[in-house]
């Protein structure tokens, strides 16, 4: 009997694998398949502990922006020939190869992506009289003041648009970025190759502090003191925010009658979204590579693709899967596949570093969000991006990677 493990960190993906593992343990009796998902936090823990060890699991689902560090390492080996050529077809685009791969060579296989879109509550909008969604920045936060409503001592009830104001991890620098790459700027700018510098100590920067602290302090159509993300949106307590497509599956399981669409996130200086993609990778203790890595190519046949487009909300990176019949089911995810030769998809760079760079602004941001003296306040606001921008610029010239 041959014991196959698949680890991952995001458990709603779980019944995509085990459905998987169930048709694969027919075809093949002498394989058990066991599948382990735990939340992405503690995963990634778990990672880190266990790759160096050689304690991990055989398949192993790894974003980019983690996976450099292991591969560098020589923790996880490349993928054999015919899975890369697999990965280099036509299957997949440039993005999600580039993203399963260091240098010229293949480790992984790409699996799903996390990409930014706008959602908004279409009964929210008729109520103001808006007949769409916003097509600009500007209009966003124009649409996001219609949209507002306070209570009777002026306290925002019910946000115009809810913004990542806080919370664990890098998830706020993340937010921060989507909004900001529109109007030009990034959190890290390729200045080289493998040389980077902060993106952000600029104006672009500058005007999505703007756009977050106005909001809360200003215009007053969001608010620290209310729910925010998905849960607000569910709940009907906010009318917009910018999320991955995991949401809709949310909303088919806690909210299924509530009304609302996607749209792409809306336009500035460009027009595009982030692509954050995860992979499947074997690692270096699996004792029976070739049959982890059959399971892997197993795992992308366009049954389980469109279940996890489906059932779960993760776009899968597969180009070549007919997904018109998700689509027929639940238009919402069409803005997550935007095909218009002006629309970017974008990704966030593949270097060890950056994690703790992500990280460590986020947690400056989050700080930012809470001071009302920023507000209105050019000097300080720009005074503050620019002493994140020297820690993280800091970061690169300690390993190597910084550039002008």
């Amino acid at each position: 009997m041959v014991n196959l493990s698949i680890w991952g960190g995001y458990p709603e993906i779980a019944p995509v694998y085990q459905r998987a593992a169930d048709a694969y343990q027919q075809a093949h009796p002498n394989v058990k398949v066991t599948v382990l998902t735990t939340d992405l936090r503690d995963y990634e823990r778990k990672l880190a502990a266990s790759l160096p060890s050689d304690t991990a699991g055989n398949v192993l689902e790894v974003e980019a922006s983690t996976v450099e560090r292991y591969l560098e390492a020589g923790l996880i080996p490349k993928a054999p020939a015919d899975l890369a050529q697999f990965v280099r077809s036509r299957s997949f685009n440039k993005s999600a190869q580039d993203a399963a791969s260091l240098a010229s060579d293949v480790y992984g296989v790409p699996w799903f992506a996390g990409v930014g879109a706008l959602y908004y509550n279409t009964d929210m909008f008729k109520e103001a009289g808006l007949s769409g969604p916003p097509k600009t920045m500007d209009e966003l936060m124009a649409f996001a003041k219609k949209l507002v409503r306070t209570d009777a001592q002026g306290r925002v009830a019910r946000s115009g648009i809810s913004l990542r104001l806080f919370g664990a991890g890098s998830g706020v620098a993340e937010k921060f970025a989507i909004l900001m790459w529109p109007r030009g700027g990034e959190l890290l700018t390729r200045s080289a190759p493998g040389k980077y510098r902060a993106g952000y100590d600029n104006d672009a920067g500058r005007a999505t502090m703007k756009m977050h602290l106005d909001a809360v302090f200003v215009d007053k159509i969001d608010s620290l003191d209310i729910k925010h993300d998905a849960e607000a949106f569910e709940l009907g307590q906010t009318a917009m925010f910018e999320r991955e497509s995991w949401v809709i599956g949310d909303i088919q399981k806690n909210a299924p009658t509530l009304k609302y669409l996607t749209a792409p996130i809306p336009r500035d200086k460009r027009w595009g979204t982030i692509l954050g993609v995860v992979s499947l990778y074997v690692s270096r203790s699996a004792a029976n590579p070739e049959v982890a890595w059959d399971f892997v190519k197993f795992l992308t046949q366009p049954q389980f693709e469109r279940q996890l487009l489906g059932d779960v909300g993760w776009i899968p990176l597969r180009q070549d899967v007919n997904l018109d019949p998700v689509f027929a089911k639940s238009p919402q995810y069409k803005a997550f596949l935007v095909k218009d030769k002006d629309y970017v998809y974008w990704s966030m760079p593949s270097i060890k570093d950056f994690d703790e760079i992500e990280t460590k602004l986020a947690s400056r941001l989050v700080a930012a969000y809470r001071d009302r003296t920023l507000a209105g306040n050019p000097a300080a606001i720009a005074s503050m991006l620019h002493a994140a921008a020297e820690e993280t610029n800091g970061i690169l010239k300690r390993d190597g990677l910084y550039g002008e």
